[in-house]
């Protein structure tokens, strides 16, 4: 059953990291596009759904997910999970911040510009390499 959940929190992570690489990139491109234009409603209908169907719901499941395997693994005394913990935590944070833009693009609301959602996007990328280092190698 371990091997299952692990396998099944693997794939939650994975879409959750595709969705939290690809909203920024959206975000990049709505930029450019006029408000109100066909292609800017386009982008509003791309980033609700992106974010609805499938980012909330794997970070709901990696979440879920490996809680269980941390309880299963007995790794909640173990420090690189500790770490791991405070990392997921940032990411979430990410995960409010690309929410929040997502309504302010629904909004036609623009504050940043494209140069800020490039820099942006790196943020998920380097996070994920820390919690897969954490997780793999366990330093700790």
């Amino acid at each position: 059953m371990y091997q299952w959940l692990l396998a099944f929190h693997i794939i939650a992570v994975i879409a959750w990291m595709a969705g939290m690489l690809y909203l920024p990139r959206l975000f990049v491109y709505h930029c450019e596009a006029d408000p109100g234009s066909r292609q800017s409603e386009t982008f509003k209908v791309m980033e609700r759904r992106l974010l609805r169907a499938i980012i909330n719901p794997a970070m709901i499941a990696t979440w879920v997910l490996g809680l269980w395997l941390a309880w299963k693994g007995q790794w909640f005394a173990a420090p690189w999970l500790h770490v791991k913990l405070a990392l997921l935590l940032g990411m979430m944070g990410v995960h409010g911040i690309l929410s929040k833009y997502v309504r302010e693009f629904a909004a036609d609301r623009r504050k940043k510009s494209a140069k800020f959602f490039r820099i942006l996007n790196e943020v998920p990328t380097v996070l994920l390499i820390l919690i897969v280092i954490l997780a793999v190698v366990k330093p700790l």
